[in-house]
């Protein structure tokens, strides 16, 4: 080919090249502007199991999402103590509650105080990466970026820094709820409750400060499985509390690494469970499983007093290695539905 015949066509292939860019270049800066016009708000984060206030407004807005990465030691059963690595300094991470079409610009910041490097992938992203490419910082730095909430549903979101699943099985996991245009029906308690499983030197209550164990996580040899961190965190004085009658919703994921859950809760039926965290939903269940990486959204209405007990219904899972919660109900009693006193009469 000479140059004659050549420059013409790379000539062509140039333009073609700064069209396509200045498109994109033109499509960046409407979307820019049109971000811009937005009306702009801070989320309100939340600890487990508190979620944060349903969202009335009924146009989107440009939500700011300031999330930290921290590592800290506590108790993961009483006597047994673990560095956890996590968004916002519990197991799971902070909840994130924003509308669809919402314009979300989140803040990432790793702690000076932690070790290693961290970063976000938010299922709720559609992007490459969920956004953990932009937000790959070094202890003391930090990092933003910005995404679209397009989709409505319940989503985990998680370290994906290598190795990731170390990463997850040391508590960096959490949910972000994209609620629908039109918003979720009100309801009278909301709880956040994530399952995940953990992996150390020595046996379940073994007790000390237990480090992370590789190879029984490659193994899939969990000493521990847990809801929100910790055996006790959903029991005594941090049980769920509900009265006789309350409309419950319970947003339950499962962060893993490797475990799926097959959450149950004992004295009550699901009257919807939304599979997968979507938008659809079953009746009448009685126990649903959760991938890890998954989500579920699940209601019912306490009938009678007393105490329901969440678990994962792979019960060694629940009765030895912690995935086990109360949810203490207050109310009249109901003896059409549930009479203890005939219960004991049967019993002598």
């Amino acid at each position: 080919m000479s140059k004659l015949q050549f420059q013409p066509r790379l000539h062509r292939a140039v333009m073609t090249t700064l069209l396509v860019a200045m498109g994109s270049l033109g499509a960046m800066g409407a979307w820019a502007d049109a971000a811009a016009d937005l009306p702009v708000e801070t989320a309100e984060l939340t600890a487990p199991p508190m979620v944060p206030a349903p969202i009335v407004r009924k146009t989107p807005a440009k939500v700011i999402v300031n999330l930290t990465t921290e590592e800290v030691i506590r108790e993961i059963t009483p006597g047994t103590k673990y560095m956890f690595w996590t968004f916002g300094g519990t197991v799971p991470g902070k909840m994130i509650r924003v509308r669809q079409g919402d314009t979300v610009e989140l803040h990432l910041k790793n702690l000076p105080t932690s070790k290693v490097p961290h970063n976000i992938d938010l299922h709720a992203v559609s992007g490459p990466g969920g956004g953990a490419p932009q937000t790959l910082i070094a202890p003391g730095k930090d990092a933003t970026f910005t995404f679209k909430a397009l989709n409505p549903g319940l989503y985990v979101y998680h370290c994906a820094t290598a190795p990731v699943a170390m990463h997850i099985a040391n508590g960096m996991y959490g949910m972000i709820l994209v609620e629908p245009e039109a918003g979720m029906a009100p309801v009278d308690k909301e709880y956040y409750v994530m399952q995940g499983d953990f992996y150390t030197p020595g046996a379940f209550g073994a007790g000390g400060l237990q480090p992370f164990d590789m190879q029984r996580s490659i193994d899939e040899n969990a000493s521990y499985i847990l809801f929100n961190g910790a055996s006790n965190s959903l029991t005594g004085k941090n049980a769920l509390t509900a009265n006789v009658g309350d409309k419950v919703r319970l947003y339950f994921g499962s962060g893993g690494p490797n475990v799926a859950s097959n959450f149950h809760v004992i004295g009550a039926i699901f009257d919807k469970v939304y599979t997968e965290g979507g938008l659809k939903y079953q009746e009448q269940v009685q126990t649903t499983t959760v991938p890890p990486g998954g989500s579920t959204i699940v209601e019912f209405v306490p009938k009678v007093p007393g105490n329901l007990t969440l678990v994962d219904h792979a019960l060694s899972r629940a009765f030895h290695k912690g995935a086990i919660g109360i949810m203490s109900v207050s109310g009249e009693e109901h003896p059409e539905i549930y009479s203890k006193a005939a219960a004991a009469k049967a019993e002598h």
